[in-house]
């Protein structure tokens, strides 16, 4: 086992300090190679670290132009800050030199959404949803982009989807509830509000909407 895979368990028990030294050793061994300085990058970010983070990577980048992983965590880093026009530059440039993973077109997708740019947002995470098609997350963030598209029958489609994934998942029975209710189907929209209360009795956003479906059929 190489230096940098031992280190990377390391990482993984959460044993920091001896990855540390190993990502250190690696990048005293091979200081030309940008592999060292991106893995000792993620371990930073993971410690919170993010000004040390941003050197190792932009010293990934200064050895290697084409270093695709260490766009990507360029971007993390900035998403992070919440400056999502640079999340956004490192993300597409990740993608463009070939990293093709759920995480990175999963991430340039909230980044967008986070602009609200959601119809541009769409073609990333449904990208993501390709890659990874297990993963109940992204799933959802897809069909909330396609809601705030206004797309509302796929968004429909896709957070039963998350339901059949997980039926224990609040934010899809409130969207689903928000759906219905703009479809004007009462009962269907108190059904997903109940339902979303009960997995989360503090979710306010279907304590609302509960309330104002309520308010419906009194008036009614």
């Amino acid at each position: 086992m190489d230096k940098n895979t031992e280190a990377i368990n390391y990482m993984k028990e959460q044993n920091f300090e001896e990855a540390a030294r190993l990502f250190n050793e690696v990048i005293e061994e091979q200081p030309n190679d940008p592999i060292g300085y991106i893995n000792f990058g993620n371990l930073l970010m993971q410690l919170n670290e993010n000004e040390r983070a941003t050197r190792f990577f932009e010293k990934a980048v200064e050895l290697d132009d084409s270093a695709a992983t260490a766009y990507y965590g360029l971007g993390n880093l900035y998403f992070e800050q919440n400056d999502y026009t640079k999340a956004q530059v490192n993300f597409q440039k990740a993608i463009q030199l070939g990293l093709e993973e759920s995480d990175v077109y999963f991430m340039l997708g909230l980044t967008l959404q986070n602009q609200e740019q959601f119809k541009f947002a769409l073609p990333y995470l449904l990208r993501a949803t390709e890659l990874n098609p297990e993963d109940e997350e992204i799933l959802f963030q897809y069909g909330l982009s396609l809601a705030q598209s206004n797309s509302l029958q796929d968004a429909e489609h896709v957070f039963n989807r998350v339901l059949e994934m997980n039926t224990e998942h609040s934010d899809a029975h409130y969207n689903l509830g928000v759906l219905s209710l703009f479809n004007e189907n009462t009962d269907e929209a108190l059904s997903h509000f109940d339902e979303a209360l009960r997995i989360q009795p503090d979710h306010i956003l279907a304590a609302n909407g509960k309330k104002n479906v309520e308010q419906i059929l009194n008036e009614n």
